[in-house]
């Protein structure tokens, strides 16, 4: 038998506090740290930036800190490498899908214009 637990404050409950996790654009992750969730070594990581591809903040000390977008973005590049792409067409991919995105979100702004008959 699986032990109850409370149950969750509601919304209205002076109980209920949000914690503040830290946004997906916080650089907050190392190259070791990095290397380890992706599960590659961190020279191909520290490529990435030496390349400019990605970019990541650095820390007082200058130690590279990088988001979880920009991890995100690593493993996309990772992952099409693996398929057999060099960085670059892999970058240049990313780059279209992206592009591709925007337009998609920009046309699901635009009201439809309605025809007179």
């Amino acid at each position: 038998m699986r032990p109850s637990g409370g149950a969750a404050p509601s919304d209205t409950s002076r109980a209920r506090r949000t914690v503040g996790l830290p946004d997906d654009g916080a650089p907050l992750y190392t190259v070791s740290q990095a290397a380890q969730m992706l599960d590659m070594q961190p020279a191909f990581i520290r490529r990435l930036d030496t390349e400019g591809v990605v970019i990541p903040a650095r820390s007082a000390g200058g130690q590279r800190r990088y988001t979880r977008t920009e991890i995100d973005h690593i493993a996309a590049l990772a992952g099409l490498m693996g398929e057999g792409m060099t960085l670059a067409g892999a970058q240049r991919i990313i780059e279209l899908e992206n592009e591709i995105a925007d337009l998609r979100r920009q046309l699901a702004i635009q009201p439809i214009p309605t025809i007179a008959r």
